[in-house]
Parts: C-alpha cells; structure tokens; sequence
C-alpha cells in the first residue's frame, strides 16, 4: 500500500530494530494511507546499481530450498498448498501441507547438505573478493526454481550473462585471474563429478559381486569373498562351500537345500532392497496433471474434471471444485531406472530432492541388494540417475551453477554420460547417450565437457580395477574370426527379429501394468507385487543355468567365442549336440523374457539395458548356432562355398557374434538408441571388422520396432505419465494455428491497469491462488492496459513480492512502471515493497493469434520459454502455457495413432 509520511518513519524504525521487536507493526498502523501518499511515482527499473542494492545476501540452498529468499537474506518458508482447507488469504505463515516445501521433503539438517554447504563455504573463504564480483544485477533476488515448475532458460541465460559481464568488467590482474578461475569451475566440477561416480561404481560393483553369490554358498576363507575370487582358476575349489554341504546334517538332500537357500536368498535380497526403496515414498497433494515420478506404467491419470474434450484443448488447466479434495501423486525416486525422469529434469522440469542425497545413498544401497537378488535386472539404467544425482550435489560446490538452473542442466547432461561410461566401460558411448537420449540442450562446450567428464570417470575406474581385470568394460570379447558375406542376410534377420521383439516388450509391459499393477492389493502395497515376482524368479531360474547366471556374466558368456579344444555348455565338440543347446537356450529364453517383462516397473532400482540384452543374446546365439549346424550339414551348398572345410566349428561362423548383433538389436527396439548402441558394441568388443554388423543390425532394429510401436520404452513412461515433455526430437506435423489452442480471456487471469495502475494486494493474491489452484505455480499474470498488453508478471515473483507485504489487507500494488502523473522532481525515496515494478517484465514474448502452429513450437523449444502472450490486432487476446502446449502435442500424436 502506498506509505505516508508516519508510515515511511514506522518503516525506517522498524528496520532499525531487532526481529522481535517486529510486533510493533500492528500498533502502529492506524488506517490506511493515501494511495498516492509518499508514492515514489517513477519506475522501479532505473540503474544497475539500484538493482545491485537489493541483491540478497548468499543464503544456504538445498534441493528444497524456496524460489525466492527475502531481500534482507532472511529465508521464508513456502508452505501455502494449492486447494488446501486453509480459508482462501489466511497465510499464517502458510503451516499447512507445503507444496514447494513439503514437510517430507525437508532435508535442510542432513549430512550431505551440510557437507556441501561446507565445501561451498571454503571455496568462497578462499575466493576473496570473487563473490561479489560475481553478483547478477539480473537475479531479481531469485535463486531457486519451485517443485514442478519448468525451468526459465532465457532468464538463466540471461543472468549469467550480466554475471560473466560484471566479471569482466575488471580489467586489472586480479579480475583476470577471477575470469581464469570462473572459466576453470566447469573443468573442476566435471573432473571431481566423474572420480566421484567412478568411486560409486565401483563400490556398487565389488559389492554387488560379492554378495550375489551368496545365494549359493560362502567363502570358507572369508564369507565376503565371490565364487571367483575364492576360487581363483581352481577348477576343484576346497574353500567354497555350498549350503548344501554346510547343512548337509539335517538330513535333506544336498539339491533341495540348496534351491531353498536359493529362494530364500532370492526373497531376502528383493525384499530388503524394495524396503530401502520405499523410505523415499513422496506423497504431494497437488493439481497437477502427473501420474506418478517413477517407472510404474499402473499409475492411474488424473483426470481433467468438469471439463468436455473441446474445453479442455481450448482452456489448459482449470482450478478445482469449491471443497474438492485435490489428487494425490506418490512417487519413489530410487525406484526403477530414472532414466525418463532424469530427462524430463534435463529438459527444464524441476523436482526437488528426485536429485537429492537420500535418493542418492538410498538408490545405491538398494541397487546393491536388487542386483544381488538374482531379478532379471540390470544396473547400467540406475547408473545415469545415481550420476545425475552426484552431478546436482556437485553443483553445490560452486554457487555459478547453483544458482542458475540453466547452468546446472549442462552439468548434469555430463554427469548423465559418465553414468553409462562407467556402466559399460565405454566413455566415448556415454557422450553419445547423452547427446542422443537425455539432454536436451547440448551445445559444444557441453560435449567437450561431457567427454572430459567420462574419460576422468573411466580413468579413475580404470585406477580403481573393479573386476581385477585390469578393464574397464563389463566384459571384453575379441572375434579373431572375420564375418562371410552370406551371414549378412543373418545379422539383417536378427536386425527384425530384435526390433520386433523390443517393441513386443514395450507393448506387454503396458498391459501387464495396466493389469497386474492396478489389483488393488498390489497398488496399495508394491512390496506384494516384489515378493511375487522374487519368488517366481527363483522358482523358475534356479533349474536352468543360463537365467541364473548374473545378467552380465550371462551376456559375456553368450558372446565370448569358443576357444579351441575347450569343451563347455555352449561350446558343441559335435554337430550333434547343436540341437540339444538351442533346446536349452530356448528354455532360457522365454523364461527370461517373461521374467524382464513383469520385473519392470517394480519398486526396487532395475534397469533394462543389460536385460534386455541378455533377451536378444538368447535369440541371436539360437540364430547363431542354427546358421552354424547349416553350414556343418551343408558344406558344399553355395551359400557356404567360402568356408574353409576342415578348422572346426567356429572356423567360419561364430555364434558369440550373433548373439551381441542381437543383443544390440534388442536393446535398440526398447530404447530406440541407435548410434550409441552401435559406439558401445564397438567399445565392448574393440573389433572394427564387426561394427558394420552391429550398426546394420541397429539401423534395421529400430526401423523395425518404429514400424510395430513409434515410442520407446522411456517415451512411453513420459507420455504415460504425463510429463511435461516436449520432444525437440520430433516435429509433428500443424495443421491449425495458436488461436485453437488459445484460452479465452478470464478477469481471474490478468491485471487490469485502465483505471488506475495501483491494483490491491488481495485483489492479486486471490488471482495469484487461482493459478495455484490451475498448477500453472510457474505461470503468470498479463498486466493490460485498455485492452493492450503492457507487461507480465511471473506468478512465483508476484508470490515473493505479496509475501513481502507488511499488511497485505490494506496494501495497494504499484503495476505500471510509466505513469503520466509522475513527479520527477520527487526527492528519492527507500525502497518500497508495494511498488512491484520491478518484477513486471515490460517486454513479453508476444505472437498474433494467426501465428502457424510451427512458429509456436519454435518458441517453446528453441528459446524454452514458459508461456507466449497471445494478441489479436494488437489487442492482447489470451495466454498459452508450456504445459498447455505439451499437452495439445500430445494429443495431437495420440490422434495421429
């Protein structure tokens, strides 16, 4: 409200004293002032040093800290919850269920933000003067985005802009070395981000090995020892002792004990890690239009309500009924692989604490005993979240990346690619997944940043030697054996055969949890359905030897070539035993893909990669020794005329080399990656004379699985899901214009200036918590003057600045920063918290209602923005949000379908 003279001093005395004195302001006040009273009639917007006087001071952020501090760095907490039952403007310190700080979220006190805040602490102690100089005049004293809102790129962009300009603009030696030292930050945060991953790895790795083979027996030298390094090249080993043996004196027989050890173990391990899964459980009362933030395809949508089809294109997102309870969504964040989500996040979607240390230290413990379990699962997947996470804690070090979203985002698109360079051994790899499956904004000095930060994490593996190898890969093959032209036609088959059979496991997954998953007893409790799946899984794996095999030792064991002279179970010494081998492989292989198709989506971390793999592994070594009795039963039948007749079985056709052009295969018609696939099979093997088979084999793969199911298994947990993901990838085809998607005006969503450019405080806070009500938390109020826009306030701005208020009941706002009745010779005055010019952005992104379709989306995935102002022969006429938009793609797709 505009201050008087009595009302000015109260303010000067009451900033003078100490906060508990603050309870003065209730006495004092006595009615309400004049609205033009002591205003400070010109706009809030005049120098840069008047900005970089209300800068707040550096305050202590986490993954949950609020958008916005208060500018005397004084942290306020956003508790105020959309459709709560809280009376409409009673804030009271907002104590109820908070949507951008919910009280299951708080980790303010926790070890590793205490840590970070630490590390932070040192490195300004050591930067002297460096701070200040870095200082945004553009950060309008915001310094974190809202759960569930998208990111602001221009902003950030900009912000950092005006930082490196401040930063510059010292032209003495010290401000060189302070330029040298910015420059470097990025350099030293990705080297620390890939030793740091590669020490998680390899943690999770000697673990994982040691404990898996628990499930058999122990180590009579040490119960923590593996099978392999107990017995080191013994074929006869006197240390490992089954629990048969170990229980032999109960009387049973040895093969029973052992496969009840067996399940027991199977249960155990599922079950502990789907109960350190579960301590992440995130419950958020809200009205956004999401399903879940994990991998469940059985989560139920949130339905629009109240709405026609023909309402809901046309008017996005409405508030809820008066006294209608909000939906809830409950989410895990160390389940599954996170890898959607991980992308949705890189693509400006921000979820506090998916990124978080508890996510991190839980994910990989539980990652440790889900692998251990025997599931037909796989680690590479969680590998990119758990490097995400260590990414965005990282971040924390150096406040030019913690405090610009945009900035952060080119660091965790490195931290993602060290994830799978340490998964696969494969650096160059990691840089092409995230360039191909995760980022979203990927310029070249993030790619070269991206392949610094994965050869630091494979060296640092390297160093460390997980599998006492001396690699780094999971598991190294060399084909000695080049392929013949006729094996062509062999590896194009596995190519359909792959792309087929990976787009037939997207679709059975979403039947399974569109059934299974939505019994009411396996929804309420999720540890049913990982008991259920654990207890078939080692009912069923124990009696065959190939699905109970480790997922990568499986793999390594169906691609490794036969030596010679070396007898083994997929190793024939005879063309006779050929078939009884594709018999037991195709035991193998059904059994484990059923398995890997009701395994995903259950509440424990689990990948797909390496199982989806080992699935295609199974039907390219059938394929491989079927091609191979061929040319055995038909040496002198012309297809088979280059081969020589007397080097042995393998002598002109390998099926170790079938089963990785298939497992490739198969993991391009699940993920749909098709480069990076082709890069990793090449690191995997380090054979050039094969990579044109694996790349045939990917190209036709994914022509295939595009053919049979156009989305990949992480498209479809996106669209299933409802994220607000819009895919620069693919350019659908318009045929409308903006105006069809275009909302009509609502007084509930604009501030009108016409009569007078001072709008009441409640007036805004109840159009403020209409867009609450709608979800649009990051959406945004037009500011209109007779009819034309003027200017756009962001709805998390105009929050702070209400927040602000000192009696927000008899305040009136100032919206207009030019007003013709300004006094210019006004003496200069404090600053005024109800003048909210300073958050109007006076020049918002505006396109007529006639505008094509594709310049719309050009808008919102070139420039990232948030919401475009609509105008119809000058006159503004409405506003589309993101999530609108997103949603009108997504339709339009599903109608395409």
């Amino acid at each position: 409200m505009p201050r008087s003279t009595h009302s000015n001093h109260r303010s000067f005395v009451l900033d003078a004293q100490d906060e508990e004195d603050g309870d003065l302001s209730s006495s004092l006040f006595t009615s309400p002032p004049s609205p033009l009273a002591g205003r400070r009639l010109h706009s809030a917007r005049t120098s840069e040093l008047d900005l970089r006087s209300r800068l707040p001071s550096r305050l202590h952020i986490d993954e949950h800290s609020s958008l916005i501090a208060f500018q005397d760095g004084i942290a306020r907490n956003y508790t105020s919850e959309p459709n709560t039952s809280m009376p409409k403007f009673a804030r009271h310190n907002s104590g109820v269920g908070s949507l951008r700080q919910p009280k299951n979220h708080s980790r303010s006190s926790s070890l590793g933000v205490r840590l970070a805040s630490a590390v932070s602490s040192s490195w300004r102690r050591n930067d002297g003067g460096l701070s200040e100089s870095k200082a945004s005049i553009f950060t309008d004293e915001r310094v974190w985005y809202d759960q569930f809102t998208s990111t602001d790129w221009v902003h950030d962009s900009i912000a950092d802009n005006f930082r490196v300009r401040d930063l510059r603009s010292r032209k003495d030696w010290r401000g060189k070395i302070y330029s040298w030292l910015d420059g470097a930050q990025g350099w030293i945060l990705v080297a620390i981000i890939g030793c740091l991953i590669a020490c998680v790895a390899y943690f999770v790795n000697v673990t994982e090995s040691s404990v898996f083979d628990i499930k058999e027996g122990y180590c009579k030298d040490g119960w923590y020892f593996s099978k392999l390094k107990c017995c080191f090249r013994e074929e006869k080993c006197p240390s490992w002792r089954s629990w048969g043996d170990a229980l032999e004196s109960t009387g049973l027989e040895k093969r029973w004990i052992d496969f009840g050890a067996y399940v027991f173990f199977v249960l155990l391990f599922s079950l502990s890690s789907c109960a350190l899964t579960l301590t992440t459980k995130t419950v958020i009362p809200s009205s956004f239009s999401l399903s879940t933030l994990d991998e469940n395809l059985g989560a139920d949508h949130q339905k629009d309500l109240g709405q026609t089809e023909a309402d809901k294109r046309k008017s996005g997102l409405g508030p809820l009924a008066k006294g209608q309870i909000p939906p809830t969504m409950i989410y895990y964040p160390a389940a599954g692989s996170g890898v959607a989500e991980v992308k949705v996040i890189l693509s400006g979607f921000v979820v506090h604490g998916y990124l978080g240390v508890k996510t991190l230290v839980v994910k990989t413990l539980a990652l440790i005993l889900s692998i251990s379990s025997g599931l037909s699962l796989g680690k590479e997947g969680p590998y990119v979240h758990i490097a995400t996470c260590i990414g965005n804690i990282a971040c924390r070090m150096f406040s030019k990346y913690n405090h610009n979203d945009g900035k952060r985002r080119e660091v965790l698109s490195a931290s993602a690619a060290s994830g799978v360079a340490v998964a696969f051994g494969a650096p160059i790899g990691g840089v092409l997944f995230s360039l191909e499956e995760v980022s979203y904004y990927f310029p070249p000095k993030t790619l070269f940043r991206t392949f610094f930060c994965c050869i630091a994490a494979a060296l640092s593996l390297k160093f460390l030697n997980p599998y006492g190898t001396g690699k780094i890969v999971i598991f190294e093959v060399r084909y000695l054996i080049d392929w013949r032209v006729f094996e062509m036609v062999a590896f194009i088959l596995l190519g359909i055969l792959g792309g087929g059979l990976g787009a037939i496991f997207i679709k059975a997954s979403r039947i399974w949890a569109r059934t299974f998953r939505r019994i009411p007893a396996i929804k309420k409790m999720p540890i049913l359905e990982v008991a259920l799946v654990a207890l078939v899984t080692g009912l069923v794996s124990y009696w065959n030897r190939y699905t109970k095999l480790a997922v990568t030792e499986l793999l390594f064991e169906l691609a490794s070539p036969c030596i010679q002279d070396e007898a083994s179970g997929l190793c024939p010494t005879d063309p006779a035993e050929i078939g009884g081998i594709i018999r037991y492989l195709s035991v193998a292989f059904i059994i484990k893909s059923l398995l890997t198709t009701i395994t995903f989506g259950i509440k424990v971390p689990a990948g797909i990669y390496v199982p989806s793999m080992v699935v295609g592994g199974l039907l390219g070594r059938i394929v491989g020794h079927t091609v191979q009795y061929l040319v055995l039963a038909y040496p002198e039948g012309a297809l088979f005329g280059s081969c020589p007749k007397d080097g042995g079985l393998e002598s002109c056709v390998t099926p170790g080399v079938y089963a990785l052009v298939a497992a490739g295969a198969t993991m391009c018609g699940v993920t749909r990656l098709s480069v990076t696939l082709a890069v990793i099979l090449f690191e995997l093997t380090g054979s050039l004379d094969h990579v044109l088979p694996f790349s045939l084999s990917v190209l036709v793969a994914k022509w295939t699985a595009d053919a049979i199911e156009p989305l990949s298994i992480y498209d479809l947990l996106t669209e299933m899901n409802s994220y607000p993901f819009l895919d620069n990838k693919i350019r659908p085809v318009f045929t409308t214009e903006l105006g069809d998607i275009t909302s009509r005006v609502r007084s509930e969503r604009v501030i009108d200036i016409s009569s007078s450019p001072l709008v009441a405080a409640q007036n805004l806070r109840r159009k403020l918590e209409y867009l609450h009500d709608a979800g649009e938390i990051d959406g945004g109020l037009p500011v209109i003057r007779d009819g034309v826009l003027v200017g756009l306030i962001p709805a998390p701005d105009l929050e702070f600045a209400l927040d602000k208020l000192e009696n927000e009941e008899r305040s009136s706002c100032l919206m207009a920063a030019n007003i013709a009745w300004q006094d210019a010779e006004e003496e200069e005055q404090g600053y005024d918290p109800t003048d909210f010019t300073p958050y109007v952005d006076p020049a918002p992104v505006a396109l007529d209602i006639h505008s094509p379709m594709d310049l719309v989306y050009q808008c919102f995935v070139k420039l990232g923005l948030r919401y475009i102002c609509v105008l119809r022969d000058g006159a503004y006429a409405g506003m589309v949000h993101k999530k609108t938009f997103v949603k009108y793609i997504r339709e339009l797709g599903e109608a395409e379908r």
